[in-house]
Parts: C-alpha cells; sequence; structure tokens
C-alpha cells in the first residue's frame, strides 16, 4: 500500500476494526490522554504502522504489506482473527469479521462512511467510543 492510500484508508484496519471508535485513537486526537489515564494513544493503524498486538505479529503478509486486509488472504477467518473477533463480539458487539466482509464487498472508502456515521454521537453529533461505551464530547453512554 502506498504512503498516500495508507494515510486515506488510516482507521480502517487490516482486521475490520474502525480505529476511529478506539479509545486510543479519540484520546490522542481529542488531547484526552491524561483525562483517559493513557500515555501515549494512536494515530491510527496504517500510518503508525505498528505491528498489530492481535493480528499483525503473527501474520507474515500484513507484516511484509503483501495484503492490505485479513479477507485478501487464502486462509481468510485464520485462528487469530477468529480470536479477536470473539472477542469484539463479546466486548462491544461487533464482528470484524463482518466488517472484512463488508470492506470487500462496497470497497474500504464506502465502509470508512458508514463507520463514520455509525460511530457519531447520536445526541451531540461528537466522537462516540466502542470499548468505553460513550461518547467522548457529551458523555452519552451507548447502550
Amino acid at each position: 500500500m502506498n504512503r498516500q492510500k495508507s494515510q486515506e484508508l488510516n482507521l480502517a484496519a487490516p482486521c475490520g476494526m474502525y480505529c476511529g471508535t478506539c479509545r486510543h485513537y479519540l484520546a490522542r486526537k481529542m488531547g484526552l490522554l491524561k483525562e483517559r489515564n493513557l500515555k501515549h494513544g494512536c494515530k491510527g493503524c496504517r500510518i503508525q504502522d505498528k505491528n498489530c498486538a492481535w493480528v499483525k505479529k503473527d501474520c507474515s503478509l500484513l507484516r511484509k504489506k503483501r495484503i492490505d486486509f485479513c479477507f485478501e488472504c487464502k486462509d481468510f477467518h485464520c485462528c487469530n482473527l477468529k480470536k479477536l473477533d470473539e472477542r469484539h463480539l463479546r466486548d462491544d458487539n461487533i464482528s470484524l469479521i463482518d466488517n472484512l466482509i463488508r470492506i470487500n464487498r462496497i470497497g474500504p472508502k464506502k465502509w470508512l462512511l458508514e463507520q463514520e456515521e455509525l460511530w457519531t454521537c447520536p445526541k451531540c453529533g461528537g466522537h462516540l467510543c466502542v470499548i468505553d461505551k460513550e461518547c467522548y464530547d457529551c458523555g452519552y453512554k451507548i447502550k
């Protein structure tokens, strides 16, 4: 993936997570690291190009940038992705595998627009955090 495309798709993680709803991304973006008791925060998966603690560290295709998304792999849904998907289904009611299937179907740009709309606070139009289950702007609680 070239640098411009990487920046464009920054919030579409290779595993199917929408980084725009992650506490580490939102706290950094909104200057709330200290308030949220976080040390570093995150700029998004692709810009930081850091090794994903869940999938990328165990996937040579992602590490070597041979694929951009897990759905491009012949082993899609590998055991690492399944474990991560199960955790997000349990904790956040989000399926990364379903997200990846949707990204593959409609493309990452359209998917990012859908996610941005989905994760906008219905009360104030602010930023919803899937992990903390609240709006970082007004405190609205996600049910």
